[in-house]
């Protein structure tokens, strides 16, 4: 049965509007060869689109015909401003972006763990209203926050967990109490991070992968046939939890030390180099970062592989692992283009509290030597193989990704080192592959859930007009 002309315009019209999301700007032209449609239903759709407040005239396009430029359309970008936050347990990172995902404003706050719930709250929620008042966002259609713990898969909502600050809870309901007219939704922080590398990552071409997240704890994320699986109580990927040969008790319900978590958390990366005679400067998750880089450009420099030498690894590599790029989601604050063939992410790390260079800590310590920094990574994917082995065994999924802070510190170097023992453990196939996104693969992820979200409502047929400003 032939779609209804009402039925075949709203497909042409989220057609059109999914390319210039994806390719940019175009022209009719290009929207005609790139959907396949007519002249007339093209110059119809742009009318339509022009007149909903969905897509304007941006510029023009010289083409090699006679008469005027061709007429440059893309979509109103200020039609809504999304925000995409990271909280930790240790502080927030916030983004604020327009519709197409350039981002207008960004910043983090540490909030340690002597903060009390209110004071804690407020100050979370407070940076939000301010990075989105620097945007010159007057309100925010959509927020997408990811954060540790579990999501109610019934509610949406984060549940309490043990071990996980309380402010958590309180400052997702404060915020949207504070942001009435705001979609807020909140998301595992593992789940959005495997969202981001799906689309921009390491894993763009797979559709079934698990992302294991080394940070300063560790999960899992599974994606499979194209789908997160969060399982019957959103718990799917809590590899902290599992009890693994090595350690000196039992993970419990309320805790997971003596689970994976203890093998293989920023704190145990950190105790391991101590055991491998490597000096490690204090503050877990920055600690553990610079440590394992330091350890992998001692290492391929003593190969003769690419890399810089020990001196570097142990001053300018620390420096790097810090974060030192001037914008959480773009190399050298520049603003992303549009388009999803165009990632909005550095290579390196968003500079989270505790992990970047905007919470300053210790200087870094001497490079290790070569046998100690070898031995040290053999180490630690002897512990990862551990975890990453248990995932095959269950879920078969072809491909497991080392993502997170420390995934993207050991790189290959790691990446490799953990696939030759997989390899060794078990029949099935599986790759191995290092993070390309990093811890800033969250805020990413949840950027992601944010513009997709928006886009699904505000390019719905009969979609909400635009908004008249309020301020804050």
């Amino acid at each position: 049965m032939p779609a209804s002309p009402s039925t075949a315009r709203a497909i042409n019209d989220r057609l059109a509007l999914r390319l210039l999301q994806q390719e940019g700007p175009l022209t009719a032209g290009q929207l005609k060869q790139l959907t396949g449609l007519s002249r007339p239903t093209v110059a119809d759709l742009v009318e339509r689109l022009g007149a909903a407040g969905l897509i304007a005239v941006v510029g023009e396009a010289g083409e090699q015909r006679r008469g005027p430029n061709a007429k440059v359309y893309g979509i109103v970008a200020d039609r809504a401003h999304l925000a995409a936050l990271d909280v930790r347990t240790e502080g927030v990172a916030v983004a604020v972006t327009d519709l197409v995902g350039r981002v207008l404003a960004e910043a983090s706050v540490p909030i340690g763990g002597d903060t009390g719930t209110g004071p804690a709250v407020e100050q979370a929620v407070t940076l939000v209203e301010r990075v989105a008042k620097e945007a010159g966002a007057d309100r925010l259609h959509t927020v997408g926050i990811g954060a540790p713990g579990l999501i109610d898969p019934s509610s949406g909502e984060l549940r309490d967990s043990t071990g996980l600050p309380e402010w958590h809870r309180r400052f997702v309901a404060t915020l949207q109490q504070r942001l009435p007219e705001a979609r807020v939704s909140v998301e595992n922080e593992t789940n959005l991070a495997a969202l981001a590398e799906q689309r921009y990552g390491a894993a763009r071409d797979r559709d079934t992968f698990v992302l294991l997240w080394l940070g300063q704890g560790t999960g899992a994320a599974v994606v499979l046939d194209g789908a997160l699986r969060r399982g019957a109580s959103g718990g799917t990927g809590e590899i902290g939890f599992l009890p693994v040969p090595g350690t000196t008790a039992l993970p419990t319900a309320t805790d997971c030390e003596g689970g994976f978590h203890s093998l293989a958390s920023a704190a145990a990366v950190v105790s391991l180099a101590a055991e491998c005679d490597i000096a490690a400067t204090p503050g877990e998750l920055t600690s553990a970062v610079r440590v394992v880089r330091a350890a992998v450009a001692v290492t391929r420099a003593s190969d003769g592989g690419p890399g810089e030498g020990p001196a570097a690894a142990g001053a300018e590599g620390a420096v790097r692992a810090s974060g030192t790029g001037s914008s959480m989601l773009t190399p050298g604050g520049d603003a992303p283009t549009p388009g999803d063939s165009a990632p909005l992410l550095p290579g390196g790390a968003a500079p989270v509290p505790g992990a970047g260079s905007r919470f300053p800590g210790a200087g870094a310590p001497p490079p290790p030597a070569p046998a100690p920094a070898a031995r040290f990574l053999d180490a630690l994917a002897d512990r990862l193989a551990v975890g990453v082995a248990s995932v095959v065994a269950i879920l078969d999924p072809g491909c497991v990704v080392l993502g997170g802070e420390v995934g993207q510190a050991g790189g290959e170097e790691l990446a490799s080192r953990v696939r030759d023992r997989i390899a060794r453990m078990t029949p099935l196939p599986t790759e191995v592959r290092a993070t390309t996104l990093g811890g800033g693969a969250v805020l990413r992820g949840a950027l992601l859930t944010a513009r997709d979200r928006a886009q699904e409502e505000l390019f719905a047929p009969g979609g909400p007009p635009p908004q008249p400003s309020q301020g804050w």
